[in-house]
């Protein structure tokens, strides 16, 4: 047994191998250099599982290649989906989704979608890796204070004037957004204000002295009905803020954020990606490759541009004998690098089989099996069987194996051919699959 085992390692070798620490250098090499890359091939060949092992080289710059190996923060610099038929644009970039109002009826408000707050995360990296220690000094600075400020107060019962003594409540507020109530106004009782901008007035250290003063410092042409409030918030704070000892920051480190889109090519991708085509070309990401978004009207800046910076990768896997293949759309191929991954290509993934006898064994009589699948005159190498089916070895015998899971797939191959029966056959022999003449559940049946 012990020389049946070295012969078949010894054939083996002849084959593409392990992957190497080498190989997962080089297809991180790739990703890095091309920003989007897809990784193609038979089924079977752990595309997914390579796609999280990159992603987690690469967020990790090189000090592990297993996902549960990273921290929390790292953890968040990969993202995954799997796309599929009914997958649109409001699931990936934003949309208008249900919600109930406070006064029980339903409404509709704008989220982002997994992949806009993906790169919202990455972004924000982005733009502080480029601020000076100052800049960043000043922007805690601002956001403690407002933190302090909202946690000092009762929402709905703390009571603050305008500067034209307007009464009004501040009943919540978020990272985005500060809700108040203004009871004394019959047309608009309710408004919603922008908490970047308070934000970004604090951040100045300006001293506004009238509301023209904030038409100016945003660049407006006409001051609106929420600056009149924001203006009226800014004064409270500064009013309650205290002496605060210097803060003392350090640069932000560019981080790299890696996204995985499994069966990319299940999703209608035009629908699904709609004018994010421009900003995911490698050649425009960043500022250069800012666009208009379809709900931009609905933002609280409709002039927000949006963007992908170059800290954001991609990467998509896809079946080669997928149907869906011949409709991925041809915008999308030539902005994506594709690798091919040959069925052998991902043999390492059997190491977690129980025994080496038992890894060889399923290495043999993969590789048979294979050799006598593209011996098929209609067949290629994209219908060659992965390792990853013989993981299932964990708990499936050989014949089990077959029966269950490798006959049902070959069948689909050969359906319609030329002596099918005779086809599945040698493919059975190939793979060591021994037909139960008595006609049991392990026959091999021509449908």
């Amino acid at each position: 047994m012990r020389r049946k085992i070295k012969n078949i390692e010894k054939a083996v070798e002849t084959e593409k191998g392990f992957l190497s620490q080498d190989k997962l250098v080089r297809f991180s090499s790739m990703l890095t250099e091309s920003k989007n890359l897809i990784l193609r091939g038979a089924p079977g060949t752990g595309k997914s599982y390579l796609a999280k092992e990159i992603a987690a080289y690469v967020v990790s710059e090189g000090s592990f290649h297993d996902y549960v190996s990273l921290d929390d923060q790292q953890k968040k610099q990969v993202e995954f989906v799997q796309f599929h038929p009914s997958y649109d644009y409001s699931d990936f970039v934003e949309g208008l989704k249900p919600k109930l109002n406070d006064d029980g009826s339903m409404g509709f408000e704008l989220r982002d979608g997994i992949f806009k707050k993906f790169v919202t995360r990455a972004r924000n990296n982005y733009e502080d890796s480029l601020k000076s220690i100052e800049t960043i000094e000043k922007e805690i600075s601002a956001q403690e204070s407002i933190e302090d400020f909202f946690s000092n107060i009762e929402f709905g019962a703390d009571a603050f004037k305008t500067f034209r003594g307007n009464t009004f409540f501040i009943n919540g507020a978020d990272e985005n957004r500060i809700y108040i109530s203004i009871p004394g106004n019959s047309i608009v009782n309710k408004l919603t204000l922008n908490s970047d901008e308070l934000r970004k007035m604090l951040e100045s250290g300006r001293s506004f002295e009238k509301i023209k003063d904030i038409t100016a410092f945003f660049e407006k042409s006409f001051a609106t009905q929420q600056y009149s409030y924001e203006f009226a918030i800014f004064n409270e704070i500064k009013m309650r803020n205290k002496e605060r000892l210097k803060i003392k920051a350090i640069r932000k480190k560019l981080k790299k954020y890696v996204f995985i889109i499994d069966e990319i090519n299940r999703g209608e991708i035009s629908k699904i990606f709609g004018e994010l085509f421009f900003a995911i070309d490698p050649g425009y990401r960043g500022r250069a490759g800012e666009i208009s978004t379809q709900y931009s009207n609905l933002h609280f800046d409709p002039n927000d541009k949006f963007y992908v910076p170059e800290n954001v990768y991609i990467i998509g896997t896809m079946n080669d004998i997928d149907r869906s293949v011949d409709s991925f759309d041809f915008a999308m191929r030539r902005r994506f690098r594709f690798v091919e991954l040959k069925a052998d290509e991902r043999l390492d993934m059997l190491d977690s089989l129980e025994n080496e006898e038992l890894k060889y064994e399923a290495i043999g009589r993969m590789t048979a099996l294979n050799r006598a699948i593209v011996s098929v005159e209609d067949l290629n190498e994209n219908y060659q069987i992965g390792a990853a089916y013989f993981l299932k070895l964990k708990t499936l015998g050989f014949d089990r194996l077959w029966t269950d899971y490798l006959q049902p797939l070959l069948k689909d191959y050969v359906r319609g051919m030329y002596d099918e029966k005779g086809i599945m056959k040698r493919f059975a022999q190939a793979y060591g699959y021994k037909e139960d003449t008595r006609g049991g559940a392990n026959e091999i049946t021509q449908d």
